[in-house]
């Protein structure tokens, strides 16, 4: 899909409609953008609920201080 869209005198620019349902995004959703070369990529951030559970394992514990560490 390939929509044009212009950039405001503020630097903003609005999500096509096509876009925004396909990628089912809603008003506040945050954005990652990402320059490469010649282009600008917008990526949806997932929300943090999302994120739960990403690295078992990982220690939850109190955060250690400088002189627990070898």
């Amino acid at each position: 899909m390939f929509t044009t869209v212009t950039l405001s005198s503020k630097y903003q620019v609005v999500v096509p409609r096509e876009a925004r349902e396909a990628l089912s995004l809603k008003a506040g959703t945050k954005l990652m953008v990402s320059v490469s070369d010649d282009h600008i990529e917008l990526k949806p951030l997932p929300p943090l609920s999302e994120l739960r559970g990403i690295a078992p394992g990982a220690a939850d514990g109190p955060i250690r201080d400088k002189h627990d560490r070898i």
